[in-house]
């Protein structure tokens, strides 16, 4: 469990550094992930692939990544997790070139291997730095202010994409990325202390014994198990958001950085609250409260026809405040499964576990849609059913998650001004 230390009212310059560090570099590899949604659009017609191939490009960065994620957990506790950051950074850079130069289908989805390979391990190396450096009780705040990453891959990433796109092609919002990450790389170099505390921790010398025994213990199960379903969601309805906003909805492809501009802003502003009241009210109640948001509009948005783009609007700002509500609090929650000794492997695997779920989620996806002649998108009706019976069991298993979890999380040593709940 996380080791106790005293509530503090602010953040050092140290930990505020680290958690816009953590937040740019999730920024990246949200974005790389996310803008392929809203491009789906573009690429579509003009590599000519349907829905499926379309699914298969996104999953295979999820399967891709979910294998990687595998191979480096019994190895993500034996070295500076600094030093592992910019090893597998530097590979998700050159993946992300690979597809800024992808001529055709088959290039691109090789590039996508190539980028998940990497980028599918960062995300639980950047988590393992997070649970090192802060304690349980203001995990939350910290979540919160990490998962702006995802809003503003919408307000400033997706919008600027889809506009070097329109203005280009769909090459150019890669090209971004690549620059964009480069220069973050070199800020971790320079600024970034080493993380290897862990280091000097009792832990299993050989890697795939960590690995089996990290795989194995049933406290851990339990966390593994839920992630396979909070996974589902996301995956299942984010790949085909566009084309089903701009084919059943009637929005025009040109409103759509509109559309992705003001949801951001929104989630960016909502993001720190969610964490803190995620701390104060509990990390639990936070999750359910996203789950019943996100269940309600997931059952409404998927039955709708033509729409006025301002309805659109308010319907994805109330979605992405219940996926933020659920994915800060989740993180916040499930981050304190792990042994300090065995955070890294955890870690990965849990993230491979998200991205392999992920992949399966996106090809099951693209199975129950299927486009019309007039190119809308028929069955999602059937596909927000599946999304909220996966909610409705991650929210029991959540459940159960969270009394095992404060059982077995000590108390802060100094008592915060609300009291931890998770």
């Amino acid at each position: 469990m996380s080791e106790p230390t005293p509530a503090k009212a602010r953040f050092t310059r140290y930990e505020a550094f680290i958690i816009a560090i953590s937040a740019l570099v999730q920024f990246t590899i949200i974005l790389d992930f996310m803008v392929l949604s809203p491009l789906g659009a573009v690429m579509m017609p003009e590599l000519g692939i349907n829905p499926t191939q379309f699914g298969l490009v996104v999953s295979a960065y999820a399967f891709s990544a979910g294998i990687s994620g595998l191979l480096a957990a019994g190895f993500a506790d034996k070295f500076d997790r600094k030093k592992l950051l910019l090893f597998f950074y530097a590979g998700f850079v050159l993946g992300t070139l690979f597809c800024a130069m992808a001529p055709n289908y088959e290039m691109l989805l090789l590039a996508r291997i190539v980028t998940g390979l990497f980028g599918g391990v960062i995300g639980s190396i950047g988590f393992a730095i997070i649970t090192d450096t802060f304690a349980m009780h203001v995990r939350g705040r910290v979540m919160g202010f990490v998962q702006m990453a995802f809003s503003a891959s919408q307000v400033l990433g997706i919008p600027v994409g889809l506009y070097l796109a329109n203005l280009w092609n769909w090459h150019a919002p890669f090209w971004m990325i690549v620059g964009f990450s480069i220069l973050l790389g070199i800020v971790i170099i320079v600024y970034m202390k080493p993380v290897d505390a862990h280091l000097k921790m009792k832990s299993d010398k050989n890697a795939f014994l960590h690995l089996w025994h990290t795989l194995s213990k049933k406290d851990y199960i339990r966390g593994f198990l839920a992630t396979v379903l909070l996974a589902t969601g996301g995956f299942m309805l984010m790949p085909f958001g566009s084309a089903f906003s701009t084919n059943n909805l009637g929005i025009a492809i040109a409103l759509l950085p509109t559309l992705y501009l003001i949801t951001g802003i929104f989630s960016i502003i909502t993001g720190p609250f969610i964490g803190k009241y995620s701390d104060s009210f509990g990390k639990f109640n936070m999750f359910a409260f996203g789950t019943i948001i996100s269940i309600v509009v997931v059952a409404f948005y998927t039955r709708l026809g033509i729409t006025p783009f301002w309805e659109v609007v308010v319907i994805n700002i109330i979605l992405f405040v219940g996926i933020s509500a659920r994915i800060i609090s989740s993180s916040a929650l499930i981050s304190g499964v792990p042994e300090p000794a065995d955070r890294g492997a955890f870690m990965s695997i849990n993230s491979s576990i998200q991205q392999l779920s992920g992949g399966v989620a996106s090809m099951i996806a693209g199975m129950i849609v299927i486009e019309a002649p007039d190119g809308k998108l028929l069955r999602y009706t059937e596909l927000g059913y599946v999304v909220i019976g996966s909610m409705v069991v991650v929210l029991i298993m959540m459940y159960n998650l969270n009394r095992h979890i404060r059982r077995n999380t000590p108390a802060p040593v100094a008592a915060s001004p609300s009291p931890e709940k998770h």
